[in-house]
């Protein structure tokens, strides 16, 4: 009986992912990264012929279906409804509900006014300084606007930083995804349009977006938790879980708000309220146990095709720009997280309720950009209200710089946050 082309690259996968997690269990680094460098050596060898055997020809038969269904997923928009709701649902069931009462407010000013913030700032850096067309910084910096935080959670668990300041960081990420998603269809629609709408048309839309989100994900939210209460089995609540969130995902979709925000709203009910008040303790380790694992596949997903999108080549040709690009970014990061965490410590009337000065230096460390940014890269190239040009300039800027980000500020990262808190300091600690 002969074996597919799908079921070896089925097969393929599924072993880079085992490879993965044991090299970075071996030398404590995140798995993401391993995924990245993995992802890129395979690229590499893929343009060098290395024999021309059966195995050879299957192998890399198999990358090529990997990496074309990578793109079906990206290009159709199915990445962003399949992949990226499992990792943030599987983030904010574990926030605390007193770690998240003491950050909330930063936390979505962050997301929200941040992500506007990082990119006016970034595209002014690169129109007026850089001298870069403005349609084409103003777009990039739309699409590098939204940190990724996995890369980051999976420093601090060998950290083990204040829970605090990784639900800050958590709850930064899962919303500014659903802000940075908004502000690009927002741009891109504008694109070509001989009158622009009106700044209250903006406005009124971004609201809808976040507000409409809400509201499906609370009503999902109290539904899903009802059911809870009338069940007690492991397999039929660990579906109604996947029902949530995915269904709280289309149903905002549906009514042209954010499905990531509903998503996000439907996490963390579960996580402070349904899961411990409607579900029982073995059901709560089944449900905990499978979401973990979805959003280990999804990282796995997400990265592996960042290893996949990058060409090392282009870069060589193009690094005074993406260096440009790299720079634009962490300036728009500085001029994000210090005034708006400085403007929430001076309206804090409690201490607890401060961020420590130390912990906005991580915060701006661990804006490292990821998988998001990579799939709105796609929506751009599909567009035909952009000169092929403009987007090939933007394509090697957004991969430049994504990679970079990667391996340049998490060994930052990671380094600063031992210093700080050492790897086995207890996360009680605040300060």
């Amino acid at each position: 009986m002969l074996i597919n082309i799908t079921e070896i690259a089925l097969t393929i996968f599924v072993s880079l992912m085992l490879i993965a997690q044991l090299i970075a269990l071996r030398f404590k680094v995140p798995y993401t990264v391993v995924l990245v460098f993995i992802g890129l050596g395979i690229t590499a060898l893929s343009t060098i012929v290395l024999s021309t055997g059966p195995i050879s020809t299957a192998f890399f038969g198999s990358i090529q279906w990997i990496k074309s269904l990578y793109g079906q997923l990206v290009s159709t928009g199915l990445f962003v409804g399949l992949i990226v709701p499992p990792l943030i649902f599987e983030a904010m069931i574990h926030i605390k509900r007193n770690e998240l009462s003491t950050v909330i407010r930063p936390a979505l000013a962050l997301a929200t006014v941040g992500v506007l913030l990082s990119t006016a700032v970034a595209t002014l850096v690169l129109w007026k300084l850089a001298g870069l067309p403005l349609i084409i910084a103003l777009i990039f910096a739309a699409i590098i606007s939204p940190t990724d935080t996995i890369t980051v959670l999976q420093i601090f668990k060998h950290i083990k930083v204040p829970q605090r300041l990784a639900t800050l960081m958590e709850i930064e990420a899962a919303f500014n995804d659903a802000t940075a998603i908004v502000l690009f269809s927002i741009i891109l629609s504008s694109i070509g349009l001989e009158h622009s709408p009106l700044l209250f048309n903006y406005i009124e839309i971004f609201l809808y977006n976040f507000i409409g989100g809400g509201v499906i994900g609370i009503i999902v939210a109290y539904a899903a938790r009802y059911i809870h209460t009338k069940v007690d089995d492991k397999m039929a609540e660990t579906t109604l879980t996947i029902a949530a969130v995915y269904g709280s995902y289309v149903l905002a979709t549906g009514i042209g708000a954010s499905g990531l925000i509903a998503v996000a709203i439907v996490g963390l009910y579960f996580g402070s309220s349904t899961m411990r008040y409607a579900v029982s303790k073995t059901v709560r380790g089944a449900i905990l146990s499978f979401w973990e694992i979805a959003a280990f596949v999804g990282n796995a997903i997400a990265f592996l095709f960042i290893g996949f999108e990058t060409n090392l080549a282009l870069f060589a040709t193009s690094g005074a720009l993406i260096v440009v690009a790299f720079v634009s970014v962490v300036i728009a990061r500085i001029a994000t997280v210090y005034p708006i965490v400085s403007i929430f410590n001076n309206i804090s009337k409690k201490a607890k309720s401060k961020i420590p000065f130390r912990w906005a230096n991580i915060a701006t460390l661990g804006g490292v950009r990821g998988a998001l940014s990579i799939a709105l890269l796609a929506t751009l190239v599909a567009s035909n209200d952009i000169s092929n040009s403009y987007i090939s300039a933007i394509t090697t800027m957004v991969l430049g710089v994504v990679f970079i980000s990667i391996i340049a500020q998490v060994p930052v990262l990671s380094g600063y946050s031992s210093k700080l808190f050492g790897r086995h300091k207890k996360s009680t600690d605040l300060q």
